[in-house]
């Protein structure tokens, strides 16, 4: 008789026939840096999770690569912002000022990423330039995308991530790149990133909400088929993607899946900001155990086929998986 569950029946074995395994170096721990504060601003609808000052993302970063975490990848919130979000390429912008703090102090441990969108930048929180009409014009927007990058680039960014949705934006920012001496600099493309109810806490913690409308004629919808998440990962490999990603991750496991089998580069997928707060608030009322289920969350993204994880838990959950 065929038993299965003979290969069950303790944790060692359980162990040892293990097919996926979650590793630190496998996440990535997103962080939010805001100027103008001088202490870490809690973020309601993330408990545990800040707005950090210049010296607390710091210290965060340290923590992380002491935790085995293998990248970073910073979001920068200006005081001030404007229709053409133009603290995302200012050399002296928050994000171009916390990326080289943190690059100096954990660049040879872990990777140091940005994000490069406009909405954390802009007054009326779209991802790009905006028409006469109210509409995001594609092609004026990949200009300040190519602007961001090199800013980024200069300023010590390990990996730029790309995260608009406009069509192209691979292909502007890899020229912008090679023209000022940075053919070498990675991008990360957010290829089938869909508009998503899951990002709510995000847009409080990034202070990017749309002033009007929302991002659905840009981003992905739910209701299309996998393979349109294929054809976007696809577009932007072909345009010199060196890495893509799928966002969010759990109700988008399909779509990891189907990626990761078409194309030829790490795929990541990001356990956003929704994600992450209903387990915190399941956990908080005692209706779930918060480790096992933070653990068994990455363990799923991994197993559908992302070779890297984008998750608030990334320090925390490093400790854990050392622990073993």
């Amino acid at each position: 008789m065929v038993r299965p569950r003979r290969l069950r029946r303790t944790p060692a074995l359980r162990r040892l026939v293990a097919d996926v395994r979650v590793s630190p170096a496998d996440l990535v721990l997103p962080v939010f840096v805001k100027e103008g504060i001088s202490e870490p601003a809690p973020i309601s609808s993330m408990p545990g999770v800040v707005q950090h000052t210049r010296d607390s993302v710091r210290k965060a970063a340290a923590e992380a690569a002491a935790a085995g975490v293998g990248g970073l990848i910073l979001f920068g919130i200006p005081v001030v912002k404007d229709a053409r979000g133009s603290g995302a390429d200012d050399p002296h912008g928050i994000v171009q000022l916390a990326l080289a703090d943190v690059v100096s102090e954990v660049g040879e441990d872990l990777v140091v990423m940005t994000d490069l969108c406009l909405d954390e930048y802009t007054d009326h929180g779209h991802c790009g330039l905006l028409t006469s009409s109210g509409e995001v014009d594609n092609d004026a927007t990949l200009e300040r995308y190519a602007a961001a990058a090199v800013a980024q680039a200069r300023a010590g960014s390990q990996v730029v991530a790309p995260s608009g949705m406009m069509d192209g934006q691979v292909a502007a920012i890899r020229a912008a790149l090679d023209a000022d001496g940075f053919p070498d600099l990675p991008i990360l493309a957010y290829s089938a990133k869909y508009a998503s109810a899951f990002y709510g806490p995000f847009r409080e913690a990034a202070e990017c909400a749309p002033q009007f409308g929302d991002r659905s004629a840009y981003q992905q919808d739910a209701a299309r088929p996998t393979a349109e998440g294929v054809r976007e990962a696809l577009l932007d490999v072909a345009e010199g993607a060196d890495a893509v990603m799928v966002k969010p991750a759990m109700a988008y496991l399909d779509v990891v899946r189907a990626v990761g089998e078409a194309v030829d580069v790490p795929v990541a997928a990001y356990q956003v900001s929704g994600e992450y707060a209903m387990v915190e608030a399941a956990a908080a009322q005692g209706w779930v155990d918060r480790r096992r289920i933070v653990l068994e969350t990455l363990t799923g993204i991994r197993r559908a086929g992302a070779g890297m994880v984008l998750t608030y838990w990334a320090t925390e959950a490093a400790g854990w998986l050392a622990e073993g």
